[in-house]
């Protein structure tokens, strides 16, 4: 919703907003375009009445801003509607999908069409530290992030058939969105939704690891289909020459394209930049081309950002929210820095993970750190002492962030590397994390 108020922004319009908690980096990105911010959701903020109103899915009927403009007869819509009805006609869109890395591939994608003098525009859920901003409008392509999440309370479909690409990374699929999808088959329909959209002379890039989906495409697809893999034999192919991923190579059809070294790390990574690279390739792109693009790419804010390196202590800050996703940074972090130790700090704040879907899996995906600290605050009605079993010593359970920072600030050594994960604000402990470590070191 931020990036859609950027757009809106800079396509002359005036444009206000509301939300709850705002926090950066997308906080500083609007006060830094002239966007109005307000806080929380009272129909005075829609007084006089705009042109539009454009409804984030967060927000549901009984919500006062919801009820006034239904009350007073404002014209309303949703974003992916707006966006797709203003920015992506005409365009080549080329939209990533997937339970798990979304932002990264995207950004990688942007990123490789920006380095070949594309200029694109783009919709990414994070800021991608090559651009410092999330959204912009830009030439012939349109990179979006394509979420599985429903569009809005009047509106229950994905957001992602609203963008009709060209071009479509589907990058993985697992369970997920608990509050809103009651299975894994009801997420798979909705991916087929988005195939049944895809021209046939368009491309769909699809992740050949994953059986959830392959079951997507089994019930149909009318477009041309490449698959990636690390594995010989799919259309693309990644190898990672190092064990932490920070050197790659990659393959066409059993067809050397070249290598790069960048400052990414892990399993996952990779296999972002090869459905990256794929996806730019069928866009027109020269492999080499992308491939010297790719190798500048920096990441993006909160997905494995690093927020301090003093004293030997590296400090990050990763948007978690799913075990997978979490398993896979800190193999990729245990890969790349041996046997340092590795402290994590995860707060359980997606409704998914709140409402207790893996705490199975959620154990088993932080063996890799040394030490782990979970802030179990309300609304959690799941025993976080029984998640952390698996740990076999190494996880506590904290409920207050002060409590959370003062026991890491007495863990933590010289050496050590620090996650802190969440896809939220975390109560700001990540800064205040720092903040402590940079008094000390004035001390």
């Amino acid at each position: 919703m931020g990036g859609v108020a950027l757009l809106a922004k800079r396509a002359g319009h005036r444009v206000s907003g509301s939300d709850q908690h705002t926090y950066p980096p997308m906080s500083t990105q609007l006060k830094a375009e002239g966007i109005e911010l307000y806080e929380g959701y009272s129909a005075d903020h829609l007084n006089p009445a705009p042109d539009l109103v454009v409804i984030g899915n967060a927000l549901s009927r009984g919500n006062p801003a919801v009820e006034h403009v239904l009350n007073a007869g404002i014209e309303y819509t949703s974003g992916p509607r707006w966006l797709g009805e203003n920015y992506l006609r005409g365009r080549s869109v080329i939209a990533v999908a997937g339970t798990h890395g979304k932002t990264t591939t995207a950004s990688m994608v942007a990123w490789m069409l920006e380095q070949a003098g594309e200029s694109p525009g783009f919709l990414i859920g994070g800021v991608p530290n090559n651009f410092g901003h999330s959204a912009r409008d830009g030439n012939k392509f349109f990179v979006v992030e394509a979420d599985e999440y429903d569009t809005a309370f009047f509106d229950k479909r994905a957001k992602f058939v609203h963008y009709r690409p060209s071009v479509l990374i589907l990058n993985n699929l697992e369970y997920d969105h608990a509050d809103i999808y009651p299975d894994l088959q009801s997420i798979q329909t909705q991916f087929h939704h988005l195939v049944r959209t895809i021209p046939g002379n368009g491309t769909i890039i699809s992740n050949a690891q994953d059986t959830h989906l392959e079951t997507v495409l089994e019930k149909g697809c009318w477009s041309q289909l490449q698959r990636f893999s690390l594995q010989e034999g799919s259309d693309w192919q990644v190898q990672m020459l190092k064990p932490d991923g920070s050197k790659l190579a990659f393959f066409r059809s059993g067809e050397a394209l070249g290598e790069i070294e960048w400052s990414s790390c892990g399993r996952h990574n990779a296999m972002n930049a090869c459905a990256a690279l794929a996806a730019c390739v069928a866009a027109g792109l020269d492999a080499s081309q992308a491939l010297d693009g790719l190798a500048t790419y920096t990441g993006v804010k909160r997905r494995m950002e690093v927020l301090l390196d003093q004293d030997g202590i590296q400090v990050y800050d990763d948007f978690a929210h799913h075990p997978t996703a979490i398993r896979l940074t800190l193999e990729g972090l245990r890969r790349k820095v041996g046997n340092r130790r590795v402290l994590v700090a995860l707060e359980p704040r997606s409704n998914t993970m709140r409402a207790g879907v893996h705490i199975g899996e959620l154990g088993p995906a932080l063996v890799a750190a040394d030490h782990v600290w979970l802030m179990a605050g309300g609304g959690i009605d799941w025993d976080p002492q029984e998640a952390l079993r698996p740990l076999e010593g190494r996880g506590r359970v904290v409920t207050r962030s002060e409590d959370l920072l003062q026991q890491m600030l007495d863990a933590v050594q010289e050496g050590d590397h620090v996650v802190f994960m969440s896809n939220g604000g975390f109560d700001s402990v990540p800064a205040r994390f720092c903040e402590q470590l940079k008094l000390h070191d004035r001390r």
